[in-house]
């Protein structure tokens, strides 16, 4: 009787460890989804102001504004965004709007790669991964504007 009872709660404290990972998981790549969302947002306004601040730039700044920052195309927009820094880089003088911009898109960058490795962290644990407790939800990858 009393194996039957201790089989009963181990079974019991598995399957609560198990959904209560799940939802933990779930709330994870929710605020990865709205972190990255705010960083396409703060690079979206940075190249507007680009755009705006330096006309010859313009058609640089509407490729990346065209771009959006998927969870899984991220290379491809890290690669524009490279090329918008190289344009911001040849203003000698940027006016506080831009460097205003420029500090926005740092800071969501840094609080998108936070809420990434977070995720990771529960994701990549091995009883996560043999228990498929985060479904068919691609693993976020981190984005680097930097070419290393």
């Amino acid at each position: 009787m009393w194996l039957w009872f201790l089989l009963a709660l181990v079974v019991v404290v598995a399957l609560m460890w198990a959904y209560f990972t799940a939802q933990r998981l779930n709330r994870l790549h929710i605020r990865t989804d709205a972190a990255r969302w705010a960083l396409e947002a703060a690079l979206d306004r940075r190249a507007g102001v680009l755009a705006a601040l330096r006309p010859s730039a313009s058609e640089v700044a509407a490729g990346v504004e065209a771009l959006r920052l998927s969870p899984r195309g991220l290379g491809e927009r890290a690669a524009a965004e490279r090329r918008v820094e190289e344009e911001i880089a040849l203003i000698d003088d940027p006016p506080a709007i831009l460097v205003d911009a420029t500090t926005r898109v740092r800071l969501a960058q840094r609080f998108y790669n936070e809420a990434v490795a977070d995720t990771r962290a529960l994701r990549l644990r091995p009883v996560v991964r043999a228990c498929r407790l985060a479904g068919s939800a691609p693993l976020p990858e981190f984005f680097e504007i930097s070419g290393g």
